[in-house]
């Protein structure tokens, strides 16, 4: 597997979990406002793309699947923990890989969360035992259920580009089934291209007007796109004083309101990391618990900087 805590760029930064380069004190994110908590079904999936920051493909289980059980555990802590939760996400991978996706869904709805579904709505999505539990779900629980597609480009050339042959197509079949039975839908696209952000959002505005899919291009909410996170860029170390310098909060950023669950190869049980982008770094490892989870999140790595500080992004809708 692709060492992804070894950076070509930054040399000398991101090495001390207290202390920059610079000898400032690196900036820390507390646990303020947990609204979300996210779910890594599993890192297996149906394509293999390039640039996936989580090696996802048909042969990588360093994460495996998570169960209905290990989820059920996690909602009986958010209320014991009395967190503030309102969404609950889940990611890969491709989380209609897991067998077990439908009814870890249904889990969470029936305690009154709101789920967000991370997917390429390809083949996985569309097999009719999955149609079957999400039409279901949908009649249940309505529009509790929201499903953001995986759609690097508004071109069927450039997304192939990244996730093979024919995968436009077959994500397009997706989000019309989705349409057609009144699911919600959100898009995350990818700023790789020599396009500017209005140029990508009137580009992905045809492409919705062509389909019919309600889905606002300008709204970051439902139309998100994400930045390339490329570990080999060179980026400044964040320190304490930046919050001052930069105006910013560290309540804006992510891993002030959200955590992920995973649960890797050979372990005996989930494990609860700081955020969602960090799935393979030890230091961002809390602990089993979402009460060892409270603890605070040291800014130690490029994503950090270039991603959530400075570039503002956010898994969440």
């Amino acid at each position: 597997m692709k060492d992804l805590s070894t950076p070509v760029a930054n040399v000398g930064k991101f090495q001390d979990r207290l202390v920059t380069a610079k000898g400032a004190a690196r900036a820390k994110v507390s646990l303020t406002d947990p609204d979300s908590l996210w779910f890594n079904t599993g890192t297996l999936c149906n394509i293999e793309c390039e640039n996936c920051y989580i090696l996802s493909s048909p042969k990588n289980d360093a994460l495996v699947y998570l169960t209905v059980d290990d989820i059920r555990s996690y909602l009986d802590q958010i209320e014991a923990r009395k967190w503030p939760v309102k969404e609950i996400g889940f990611t890969g991978g491709e989380p209609f890989m897991n067998p077990q996706m439908v009814d870890m869904t249904r889990a969470c709805l029936e305690r009154g969360f709101e789920v967000l579904i991370l997917t390429n709505a390809m083949r996985p999505m569309m097999r009719k035992r999955v149609q079957d539990g999400l039409l279901e779900l949908g009649r249940e629980f309505g529009d509790k259920l929201n499903f953001r597609i995986s759609l690097d480009h508004h071109s069927s050339k450039l997304h192939d580009q990244v996730r093979g042959k024919g995968s436009f197509d077959l994500s397009i079949a997706g989000m019309t089934w989705l349409r057609d039975n009144g699911f919600k839908m959100a898009v995350a696209g990818r700023a790789l291209w020599e396009e500017s952000d209005a140029e990508a959002r009137a580009g992905f505005a045809a492409l919705f007007a062509e389909h019919g899919f309600d889905i606002d291009p300008n709204n970051p909410a439902e139309t998100v796109l994400f930045p390339e996170m490329d570990v080999n860029v060179e980026v400044p170390e964040i320190s304490s004083e930046c919050w001052g310098i930069l105006n910013k909060s560290p309540d804006a950023i992510m891993c002030s309101s959200s955590r992920m669950v995973v649960k890797r190869k050979g372990a005996k049980a989930p494990t609860v990391l700081a955020c969602t982008l960090l799935p393979y770094e030890d230091e961002f490892e809390l602990g089993e618990t979402l009460e060892e989870a409270e603890q605070d999140v040291y800014l130690n790595h490029p994503h950090c900087a270039k991603f959530c500080v400075l570039g503002g992004a956010s898994c969440s809708g």
